[in-house]
């Protein structure tokens, strides 16, 4: 009796737009004609990958629910010509005209996060998601009801002999809807997954999966998103786990890639790629999300204000990675307390990276702005004010060379500097797109050093030693205004990130007087951060959707 032939599974780790039904339509149908040519028979796309993840409110539109599903129809159809191919697809469902369904009588919400089998040309079956996810970036309770609530069960599929369930992400971070699908047949679960990456997620999810799998002692293959939208990235890393939760095959991180893994006797094999260090997915995800921002929405290139400072370097360094040299644009802006060494530093680091680099001093305009504002200040010294004017006058510069281009301008402060309000509104956080909003300062060395270490010194060594400053007065130092930022981001991780409170913060050996300041700094600036342009989300915590505090606040703790 000859052996059963292994069954072989694509995982497809596609990068979907959100609403562009049409082009990640086309994106399933490609991938599964290459998955098929390669001898698999059955794919895995990502969660909602047919309309593109996070749709948010797009989902309280019928039209674009029609739309959804017309767009499933239509994904179905072209996959008719591939005989015995059955292609797992995610997206937004509903039942009926009316997008409700009666279980006990009982009318139940509209819309539901779906994964339906595709094959010969129909769709087969529709699961749906039964762990719904309201935390950090999730809404999901927002939007979608729960598969369970509405009595919908299990859906297991036969293919060359071996019968798979399908879970979709949160379901398999619980016990019942893997459980459900072995108690209807199951003899591998099939995840699809939208997953938003953050430092340390992949390491998370896999111990997670692995214990899913040993729990359930069956095989776990896992198919995720890459790319980016918005705030957040998706880092791709599908993977597929023995029953004894071993990692048998891995994609590579944050490509659009497709991944055979063969199912022999219930035991999956594939290529296993590795898992970079911290610092390599970190700037992967950044240039990542920069290029996705730039080519999604349209932009035919960035520019930057550069300063010769660090923060400013790593943004054009990422900046050129994501979009190449010919289509970012740098501008130095001079003021009175502009140190020469910056000047050079600047376009050192321009030529570096072969981008355009200009000089447009401000020092005349800020001249005029004190003339005009010279009687309405008259007995007051300079302070704040005027450094703030400075850093206006710049945003105003970068903002109309935006408009007059159409490029984007990226800011630069890093989440040090949001956290604490070390920003000027309308000045340096003026721009569409906050490259490394949530990248600490601490992480802002680290990253310089990793790229550098590269091969190529990219930014150049003074750049990264010299002790940072805005320069927007004589001899100023960031340290004049903030605890060194090894205390402040130490303090900031414990307070935003892990949500301990300022007298636990103080038992862990930190400085009453630092904890009071940083956490005072951060709640009196929501306000600021509140105006502030999105940006790209690689900690668990971010400012932005997942930071939703009131900008009125008496609470102290």
């Amino acid at each position: 009796m000859s052996a059963q032939p292994p069954v072989i599974v694509a995982l497809a780790q596609l990068n979907a737009t959100v609403g562009d039904l049409a082009g990640n339509g086309r994106r399933i149908v490609d991938a599964a004609r290459r998955a098929y040519t390669q001898g698999a028979r059955l794919m895995l796309t990502p969660e909602l990958g047919l309309c593109g993840y996070p749709p948010e409110d797009l989902l309280l539109r019928p039209a674009f629910m029609h739309a959804c599903a017309e767009a499933l129809t239509d994904t179905a159809s072209a996959l008719a010509d591939l005989p015995g191919m059955f292609v797992v697809v995610g997206h937004p469902h509903q039942f009926g005209d009316r997008g409700d369904v009666r279980s006990n009588s009982v009318s139940v919400p509209q819309r539901y996060n779906a994964a339906s089998l595709l094959s010969g040309g129909k769709v087969l079956a529709t699961y749906c998601k039964r762990e719904l996810p309201n935390y950090q970036v999730f809404d999901e309770r927002r939007y979608f009801a729960s598969g369970r609530d509405a009595g919908l069960g299990a859906v297991v599929f036969e293919v060359q002999g071996v019968r798979f369930g399908l879970n979709i992400c949160e379901d398999a971070w619980f016990d019942e809807p893997g459980r459900a699908a072995k108690a209807a047949g199951a003899q591998v679960l099939c995840v699809i997954n939208a997953s938003p990456f953050h430092l340390g997620k992949l390491v998370e999810r896999e111990e997670r999966m692995a214990h899913t799998a040993r729990s359930l002692a069956m095989p776990l293959l896992y198919a995720h998103m890459a790319g980016a939208q918005d705030e957040v990235v998706f880092d791709g890393a599908s993977f597929a786990l023995d029953a004894r939760g071993a990692v048998r095959a891995r994609a590579p991180m944050f490509d659009e890639t497709l991944t055979l893994v063969e199912i022999n006797a219930l035991d999956p094999r594939g290529a296993v790629a590795e898992v970079p260090c911290i610092e390599a997915q970190a700037w992967a995800a950044l240039v990542i999300g920069v290029r996705d921002y730039v080519d999604k929405n349209g932009f035919p290139g960035i520019i930057i204000g550069l300063s010769g400072g660090i923060d400013s370097a790593l943004v054009l360094a990422i900046a050129v990675d994501a979009l190449g040299a010919g289509r970012v644009r740098t501008v130095m802006m001079p003021s009175p307390y502009t140190a020469d060494i910056s000047w050079i530093d600047a376009r050192d680091m321009a030529q570096r990276l072969g981008v355009r680099y200009d000089e447009i001093s401000i020092v005349p305009i800020f001249e005029d702005f004190k003339r005009s504002l010279a009687e309405e200040f008259t007995g007051r010294t300079e302070d704040a004010t005027e450094e703030n004017i400075q850093a206006r006058i710049r945003g105003t510069l970068l903002m109309a060379l935006s408009n007059k281009f159409g490029s984007i301008v990226l800011t630069t402060g890093n989440k040090s500097e949001m956290a604490t309000g070390y920003c000027t509104l309308y000045g340096d956080m003026a721009g569409g797109f906050a490259v490394i909003k949530d990248v600490a300062k601490t992480l802002v060395y680290r990253l310089a050093a990793w790229k550098n270490a590269q091969g190529a010194e990219v930014i150049p060594t003074r750049i990264i030693t010299r002790p940072p400053s805005a320069e927007l007065r004589p001899d100023q130092k960031d340290q004049d205004s903030l605890p060194s930022y090894d205390v402040l981001d130490a303090i900031l991780q414990r307070y935003m990130e892990q949500d301990q409170g300022i007298d636990e913060i103080v038992a862990a050996g930190f400085s009453p007087a630092d904890v009071e300041r940083v956490t005072r700094l951060i709640k009196i600036n929501e306000y600021k951060r509140r105006q502030s342009p999105v940006g790209i989300r690689i900690t668990h915590r971010a400012f932005g959707r997942d930071w939703r505090y009131p900008i009125t606040s008496k609470f102290r703790a």
